[in-house]
């Protein structure tokens, strides 16, 4: 390495020298609007539509359904044919074929006939209400009207769901699964805004693979799944090849996966061999690298190589905070959707005092005891439990020293 190279890449070794200073919220909110925006729009398989997001007008080339069919069981009529009908007066009508679903009776039903036909199956034609077969007396091929019905009584008309020319679903929406039946059920093929590929890089010698029982002073990774689940809930991809080693060249490669987004848990922060920071800041942009926030106060951001990547702190707690604060939104926003929270809220008194400090947002883990608000912590980084014990999260904002008893704050509630 050259003297002018390794002058540069010392000069961005923010390892071991602290935080000179942190960004807002507010600032670290605003930077990753501005190097966020929607993907491009793909065609996809209808089983993979649920839960993107349209970037078209959906409007349906044909009638849903494209035929007049039967409501009920029964028998295909001219509604005029049972006028007068009752128990008391039986009238009489030849059966002179059947309709079931996908094999229609193809002939004309004339005055004084009947189609028995089954429910969903064409009306033939010349008939116009379904006589339901709990309401006639069957005698080989005749049948006995035992009650009158009017014209359209049990029948299904052409185009009822879905008529031709009509604008189904808008530009933007989420879709639903019922919206994914109604895309099969024409025929639809349509564009939705791509998936981003999101990266999970973590570090740390000291960790063994998900499932693995800790033993020593090794540890557990419990940040990859926890993060892989919050991609998906959020519209991303999630790429998870296994723990990275605290080495920089590992380090490097993995941050250079063709993605849209990496995620760095651990070894984010400015320890020995906390590497990541300096890699991004050499190779690319670290923009921002210390938040006022607690916890998650070392987590950054950045662009290398045009994509995004975010510092997460390895600390589980910290880890899904900064997560909720800055990736999930470049995430959501990249996948079209909103940048609200992704949780239900509801708005409760506290129980007692809850303590922050000007100057920074605290993300506070409450439960809920009645219909009130108890504080489990603002700090404990590194207990992840907490939240799993935890009904939501309270965000304290950075110019208030927290809140009396009894105030009303919103609870953003984990379950939805």
């Amino acid at each position: 390495m050259s003297d002018l190279n390794l002058r540069n890449a010392t000069s961005k070794d923010v390892r071991m020298k602290g935080f000179r200073n942190r960004t807002t919220v507010p600032e670290a909110l605003a930077w990753v609007d501005s190097k966020t925006t929607s993907l491009a729009p793909e065609v996809v398989d209808l089983s993979q539509l649920a839960g993107r997001i349209l970037t078209e007008d959906v409007v349906s080339p044909l009638d849903i359904p494209g035929f007049d069919r039967a409501m009920m069981d029964g028998f295909a009529v001219l509604a005029e044919d049972s006028l007068g009908a009752s128990m008391y007066n039986r009238l009489p009508l030849q059966v002179i074929g059947q309709s079931l679903p996908g094999n229609a009776f193809s002939n004309t039903v004339k005055r004084g006939e009947a189609v028995k036909i089954m429910t969903g199956a064409p009306m033939p034609r010349g008939t116009d209400a379904v006589l339901p077969v709990e309401k006639v007396e069957v005698d080989n091929e005749q049948i006995f009207a035992q009650d009158a019905v009017s014209p359209g009584k049990h029948v299904g008309y052409r185009g009822e769901d879905i008529a031709c020319g009509t604008t189904i679903l808008s530009k933007g929406r989420q879709l639903r699964p019922q919206d994914v039946g109604v895309l099969a059920s024409i025929g639809a093929r349509v564009s939705v805004i791509r998936k981003p590929r999101v990266r999970i890089v973590v570090t740390g010698n000291e960790l063994l693979p998900p499932g693995a029982v800790p033993t020593g002073s090794q540890i557990v990774d419990s940040n990859s799944p926890m993060l892989a689940a919050m991609i998906q809930r959020d519209g991303g991809l999630a790429i998870n090849p296994g723990i990275v080693a605290d080495d920089p060249d590992a380090i490097l490669e993995a941050l250079r996966d063709e993605v849209d987004v990496v995620l760095v848990s651990g070894g984010s922060s400015v320890g020995q061999e906390d590497y990541a920071p300096m890699l991004v800041a050499k190779h690319g942009e670290l923009a921002i690298h210390g938040i006022a926030m607690r916890p998650s106060s070392p987590a950054g951001m950045g662009l290398l190589e045009k994509r995004l990547v975010f510092l997460l702190p390895g600390n589980p707690v910290a880890c899904l905070c900064a997560y909720d604060f800055f990736a999930a939104r470049a995430i959501r926003i990249l996948s079209g959707l909103s940048t609200d929270w992704p949780y239900r809220s509801i708005r409760c008194p506290l129980r007692r005092k809850l303590v922050s400090k000007v100057g920074r947002v605290d993300y506070a883990r409450v439960e809920l005891i009645g219909e009130q608000i108890e504080p489990i912590a603002i700090s404990g980084a590194s207990v992840l439990s907490s939240t799993t014990r935890a009904d939501g999260f309270v965000v304290i904002p950075g110019d208030s020293e927290g809140y009396p008893a009894e105030t009303e704050l919103e609870v953003y509630l984990y379950e939805r």
